[in-house]
């Protein structure tokens, strides 16, 4: 997959932005805050329904303005798909693919990116809620209709913690409340097809994720991937201990009998207690959790590899091609040998974008087309 054109309106600090691509390296260049990761981020969007940088969508939104449109055409071989997002400040956001009226949900059918920032290092450091997102961010890559899944695990996650904590309010024990028993079952048929999703992601990258972090890393450190879940008791989300992957028997009857289990305590809470919302993917160097115990450069190589080996499995599955592989602003935090490890990686992919502070940190593999970004104002290197 190639992304020949981004347009913005009233997107970040652009009012209005348009960028040409070219196949291959494309580094964007200009200081801190002048506007280049904005343009990363709009066209990760697309495929991720999500910034990388902020978890809901008024930021970014321009102030003064009441909805931001990205607009980007991509080429998939021969064929060219023109996507139009229109991200809303309130209500729900507006898709278009082809001048057609969809679905956003539908929009990673036709775009399919992987973004690698610094941002990452809270994948592996930082609380459960950034590993999810990682992995939930990935599932809807491969399998686009899991958005709408995940959106409606949401909706009734928040129905039932909000009947919980009314209950609660109310002093109301668990057995007078014969409506909690059927958000019971919405919540288990929905989150245990995303804790599926999830265990099977695990499984699907735990060969890419060996290869990437060993030439990433210059060393064989066993990367390891696995999932606490809160089905099989415990509460990952605040570090008591709990099961990793799948116990024995039927999904849906763990979920059930946690449920049951934790039901006082939910009523004493007024939370919902399990389900993926509160798993954590747990991720292991040397035999060791990587939080906590690694070194600054293993972290950095495992997210590095998080991100290549997804990628790489997202490579291995598309009918779309490469994914685009988006490096923003990563290469000044990076030793030499693993900058010069990264490029060699990233050179092979259909369409890389770089972005960065100062031009000479990047390599000189990945400055074919050069374009410079400074206060939202785009000057690509031919025209200066």
């Amino acid at each position: 997959m190639i992304v020949e054109q981004l347009g913005l309106k009233d997107f970040r600090n652009y009012a209005e932005a348009d960028v040409s691509l070219s196949p291959g390296a494309n580094v964007f260049i200009g200081r801190n805050g002048q506007g280049k990761t904005n343009l990363v981020e709009a066209v990760a969007y697309l495929a991720t329904l999500g910034s990388h940088r902020v978890s809901n969508d008024a930021p970014l939104v321009r102030d003064g303005t009441d909805a931001a449109i990205v607009r980007a055409r991509l080429a998939h071989g021969e064929r060219t798909v023109l996507l139009e997002l229109q991200l809303n400040r309130q209500g729900a956001n507006k898709a278009r693919v082809n001048g057609v009226n969809v679905r956003t949900s539908e929009l990673p059918r036709y775009a399919q990116v992987v973004l690698f920032a610094p941002e990452d290092l809270q994948i592996v450091r930082g609380d459960p809620s950034a590993r999810r997102r990682f992995a939930d961010q990935l599932i809807v890559q491969r399998t686009p209709r899991m958005a709408a899944v995940l959106g409606d695990y949401d909706r009734v996650l928040r129905q039932r913690s909000a009947l919980l904590k009314s209950a609660r309010a109310r002093g109301l024990r668990g057995d007078a409340l014969s409506t909690l028993d059927v958000w019971d079952d919405k919540l288990i048929t929905l989150g245990s097809e995303v804790i599926e999703a999830r265990l099977a992601l695990a499984s699907d990258l735990s060969e890419p994720i060996a290869h990437s972090y060993a030439a990433i890393a210059g060393a064989d450190h066993e990367p390891r991937l696995s999932w606490a879940l809160s089905v099989g008791g415990g509460d990952p989300e605040e570090g008591s201990p709990a099961s990793a992957d799948r116990t024995s028997g039927p999904l849906a009857e763990q979920f059930r009998a946690a449920l049951v289990a934790r039901r006082s305590a939910e009523l004493e809470r007024g939370l919902t207690l399990v389900g993926p919302h509160r798993d954590d993917l747990v991720l292991q160097v040397r035999g060791l959790p990587v939080r906590g115990y690694a070194s600054h450069g293993e972290s950095w190589s495992v997210a590095l590899a998080l991100r290549l080996a997804s990628a790489e499995l997202l490579r291995a599955e598309s009918r779309l091609g490469d994914p685009v592989l988006i490096l923003d602003d990563v290469f000044a935090e990076l030793d030499a040998g693993r900058r010069t490890r990264l490029a060699e990686l990233a050179d092979g992919y259909e369409q890389v974008i770089v972005t960065a502070a100062v031009e000479d940190d990047v390599p000189d593999a990945l400055r074919a087309h050069v374009v410079r970004v400074d206060a939202g104002r785009i000057t690509e290197a031919g025209d200066e």
